[in-house]
């Protein structure tokens, strides 16, 4: 599956670990920018992902959304680019990818909102509590330069951009441990290259509180 890659995107969001992803890739990609409201709830975009966000994209007939999903896929589809790890650190390259798509995104979105749950919710709620899932994620970095196995992988995309966007504006505590974590990764220049396109976007559009929207 040779195709060029559609992406739909806006800078300040989600979208902005698929853009990163891709970078590190190298694979040829068309960049699809949707305002937030209603180009995204547009007939046309609805088709491509009915939820009507970002970020999303189409590669050949496969359409792919959720931003863990498509760090996994391209990772798949593009083996040549060594993102997906050796089968014996896959252990380790599934469960942290998508624990932060799970519970460190759901405890982290709770924390941002001000929500607050109750030991019987903990218990409900498949994140559990945020400190237990703060410790799990600086347990799992601790001492590590990458999180699956000894290469950097789409695991590390993921992981790492949300414990970099997370230090960076205040929905995850700064630990020594992130901290060192994303001192490895954050000047990768394929990072760096979606930095320099998120910060002109970000110097143009804010949110309501002079922010970015949230990860």
């Amino acid at each position: 599956m040779k195709h060029d890659i559609v992406f739909y995107t806006n800078p300040m969001s989600r979208a902005a670990i698929v853009h990163w992803m891709l970078e590190e890739i190298g694979q040829p990609y068309r960049m699809e920018v949707l305002e937030f409201g209603s180009p995204m709830k547009s007939p046309d975009y609805l088709a491509v992902n009915p939820m009507g966000k970002v970020p999303a994209i189409r590669h050949g007939d496969s359409v792919v959304t959720e931003a863990a999903a498509i760090c996994a896929y391209l990772a798949e589809a593009f083996p040549e680019a060594g993102l997906l790890p050796a089968p014996e650190a896959r252990g380790d390259y599934y469960r942290w990818l998508f624990f932060a798509a799970g519970p460190v995104e759901m405890a982290l979105s709770l924390k941002h909102a001000g929500f607050s749950l109750t030991a019987e919710q903990e218990m409900q709620f498949g994140c559990g509590s945020y400190e237990a899932v703060v410790d799990t994620l600086a347990r799992a970095v601790a001492g590590r330069k990458y999180i699956a196995g000894d290469t950097f992988t789409a695991a590390d995309v993921y992981v790492g951009s949300h414990i970099g966007w997370g230090m960076q504006f205040g929905t995850l505590e700064k630990r020594p441990e992130f901290e060192a974590y994303w001192a490895g990764l954050k000047d990768r220049p394929a990072n760096l290259r979606c930095e320099a396109f998120m910060a002109e976007a970000m110097a143009s559009q804010t949110g309501a509180d002079g922010q970015p929207t949230a990860l």
